[in-house]
C-alpha cells in the first residue's frame, strides 16, 4: 500500500496514534502511542510484555487513529498487521527518535529491566478523515 502525501504529514508529525490490538477475550485494548513510518511501514516501540505488544504476538491484526494535533476531527484511519518485531540496538535508538520528535530530547523514561521493542506494521488500509 502506498502513504499518499497527506497520509504521510499526519504520521510524520508531531500527532498522537491510538493503537487498537485485540485481548485474548477478544475485547479490544486501545492505547495511545507515539508513531513512525519508514519505506511505507508504520512503527511503533513498546516495551516487551506491555499489553499491545503481547497482543500482537497472538494476534497480529491491528488498527491504529492519528489524530491531527491541530485540528482533532482530521485523523488518519489505518488497519494493519504487525509483521515483524525489531529488538535490541535498534528499539533503543528508535524510542530516542521518537522522542526527539515528540518532546525534542532523547527518551528518558527507561527502567532497568525494559527492553523495548518496534512494532513493523504494515498498513492494508488507509483513510484520511475530516
Amino acid at each position: 500500500m502506498v502513504i499518499n502525501e497527506e497520509a504521510r504529514k499526519i504520521i510524520h508529525g508531531k500527532n498522537f496514534a491510538f493503537i487498537a490490538t485485540v485481548n485474548a477475550d477478544g475485547s479490544p485494548q486501545v492505547t495511545p502511542v507515539w508513531i513512525d513510518e519508514e519505506d511505507g511501514y508504520l512503527l511503533v516501540n513498546t516495551v516487551i510484555g506491555r499489553v499491545k505488544e503481547v497482543n500482537t504476538r497472538r494476534d497480529p491484526r491491528v488498527s491504529i487513529a492519528i489524530a491531527d494535533h491541530r485540528n482533532f476531527y482530521r485523523y488518519l484511519y489505518v488497519k494493519g498487521q504487525v509483521i515483524e518485531r525489531i529488538t535490541g540496538d535498534r528499539a533503543e535508538e528508535h524510542i530516542d527518535k521518537l522522542s526527539i520528535k515528540y518532546t525534542g530530547d532523547k527518551f528518558r523514561w527507561r527502567r532497568p529491566g525494559d527492553r523495548r521493542v518496534v512494532l513493523k506494521i504494515k498498513p492494508v488500509e488507509m483513510k484520511l478523515s475530516g
